[in-house]
């Protein structure tokens, strides 16, 4: 999809309204964890600020249930300290997303300045979409449309343009994201080069692959990745499935799978994926399984059906060679989800050691897309991130994107 970006936004003395996914990781002691998130938004702030802009940040932080003074671990604080530090000039921080504290901050700014704004969570309105699901009828009430409404037009007062550049959440039609733009003038509603990344990478993937194109998928369950299978079976050469999902497989082609997790009431569909598949689905042949999912268990290589007693915890040699070998002629990789519970030793091993195949093949020119979420931790954990193609910062974003969703957010902004 072609989209105006924000190089083509004329920001110079505007005060630019950024939608941004700073959705860190933080310790007990407030300390950011992991600000992979910041560091990758930062060519976009970089860009409205050596151009004169006037950049005022926006973004949530987890799932507050209260105000800032009651639920203080999840302000935004640490990140504009962050910012600070990273950029190497002030960062302003209001106390509040709208009213008179953050529209002072926002006014006061001038051109080459950024400040960033409270929470956005700490409002209800914000995600108020997704609470209204649990509505009777699943609808927005009167009051909370009300709110939403409200919410956007003090949200889009601040600024005289709008830029998404929040990827892991171009998936939700929260009020940041989706109401916000729509009331910004026509041409001054654009995406920030993360997204604008995220979106090319995904895009050619799905639309014009360099073959092979095979396709590796993880996790715990068959029915998160339904509509990603269904979406990819056309356009792939391979689709390797690994993680406990590969289980439900199994269940459905009558294999043991002893105390292995496994969607039992997910057998017949499983049995159509396969059966649609024309042999492009390829599944482990051997499994490292153990009694129980703990640090130090006992461990046993099997070939083939589980025993009773046994549960299958992460690919075994014999299928880590398979997938590895399946990858070394990819000319374009796309990898979501864990072949194992890496998060548990020894069965970060498989999930390990095909991050270190596709890096390998990334380096003799394949391209390799990594999931967010477990996909990128995965990654991450094994020091391979710099030597894949792109890590997405989304994980259900990406997730979707793959399943061949339309997102709302992205819609709504100007055509390119």
């Amino acid at each position: 999809m072609s989209k105006k970006s924000v190089r083509d936004l004329a920001v110079r003395g505007r005060r630019v309204l950024v939608r941004a996914d700073f959705n860190v990781p933080l310790d007990d002691r407030q300390s950011i964890t992991d600000d992979r998130r910041i560091t990758q938004f930062l060519p976009t702030l970089r860009h409205i600020l050596d151009n004169g802009g006037r950049a005022i940040l926006m973004s949530h932080l987890g799932r507050p249930s209260g105000k800032p003074e009651e639920d203080a671990k999840f302000s935004l604080k640490p990140v504009a300290a962050r910012i600070e530090k990273l950029i190497g000039k002030p960062c302003r921080f209001a106390k509040d997303c709208v009213g008179p504290a953050a529209m002072e901050v926002a006014t006061a700014l001038k051109d080459g300045e950024v400040a960033l704004l409270e929470n956005l969570r700490f409002h209800k309105a914000e995600d108020i979409i997704d609470k209204a699901k649990k509505n009777p009828d699943g609808k927005l009430t009167a009051e909370q449309d009300g709110k939403r409404v409200e919410f956007g037009k003090q949200l889009a007062a601040l600024g005289d343009m709008y830029v998404n550049d929040a990827f892991g959440t171009c998936h939700r039609k929260h009020v940041s994201m989706y109401d916000v733009p729509q009331l910004m003038p026509k041409g001054a509603r654009a995406i920030g080069f993360l997204v604008e990344k995220e979106l090319k990478y995904l895009g050619q993937a799905l639309q014009s692959p360099k073959r092979p194109f095979v396709a590796v998928l993880g996790g715990a369950k068959v029915s998160d990745k339904i509509g990603v299978i269904k979406n990819l079976l056309p356009k792939v050469d391979k689709v390797l499935i690994g993680g406990a999902m590969a289980y439900t497989f199994w269940a459905a082609q009558d294999r043991g799978v002893g105390k292995s997790l496994c969607e039992r009431d997910k057998l017949d569909l499983a049995r159509e994926l396969l059966a649609s598949a024309g042999g492009k689905l390829i599944l482990p042949v051997d499994s490292v399984a153990a009694a129980e999912l703990k640090a130090g268990v006992a461990t046993k290589i099997v070939d083939g059906e589980l025993p009773p007693e046994l549960m299958g915890l992460d690919i075994g040699p014999r299928t880590i060679q398979a997938f590895s070998a399946a990858l070394e002629s990819a000319g374009t990789i796309v990898w979501n989800g864990p072949m194992g519970a890496f998060e548990t030793r020894p069965f970060d091993a498989g999930t390990i050691a095909l991050a270190k195949t596709i890096a390998a093949v990334t380096g003799k020119g394949a391209i390799s897309i990594i999931g967010g979420g477990d996909s990128a931790a995965a990654v991450e954990q094994a020091g391979l991130a710099a030597k894949m193609t792109h890590i997405s910062t989304g994980g259900g974003a990406s997730l979707e994107f793959l399943e061949g969703k339309k997102f709302g957010p992205v819609e709504v902004i100007d055509e390119g």
